[in-house]
């Protein structure tokens, strides 16, 4: 069994997936989500653990904790992607391989989703397949932690 436990951060209104717009994020809530990474996880030989928050200090603070206890970090930050220098300087600051992910493909949608503070930092960014995003985020992050 692999030693890697892996981080999954969840940003501002991802609690109200399944609710919210479902043409564009579709009918699975962030419950759902949730179990299937984990199961996900199972089958990988990778921990997981989520967290959800509306609130960028709580992110940051998630991600300051993160050190010495999780070996990568996937994330979904919502509208902060687009917005917080602060998420992108933790995690520049505790240097833990990190996914980016989106349920939607942010580069179709309106121009101000187009800019990304996290993706330059992160190995790597998946979107616009739905909760699939997730699943194929949490593999390459899994497949690069057992790599490295």
């Amino acid at each position: 069994m692999s030693n890697h436990n892996i981080l999954v951060l969840h940003g501002p209104n991802l609690n109200l997936l399944g609710l919210r717009e479902p043409s564009i994020y579709g009918h699975q809530t962030l419950k759902d989500i949730n179990d299937m990474l984990r199961l996900d996880g199972e089958k990988m030989q990778v921990s997981v653990s989520c967290v959800q928050s509306n609130h960028e200090g709580v992110l940051v603070d998630q991600i300051h904790q993160a050190l010495s206890k999780y070996q990568g970090i996937l994330i979904n930050a919502g509208a902060f992607t687009h917005t917080s220098v602060a998420i992108r300087d933790a995690l520049t600051g505790v240097a833990i391989p990190t996914v980016e992910v989106h349920l939607s493909n942010i580069y179709r949608r309106e121009e101000f989703r187009h800019h990304s503070y996290i993706a330059p930092v992160a190995i790597g960014q998946i979107s616009g397949f739905g909760v699939d995003s997730y699943r194929l985020g949490l593999r390459a992050l899994a497949d690069y932690l057992q790599k490295s």
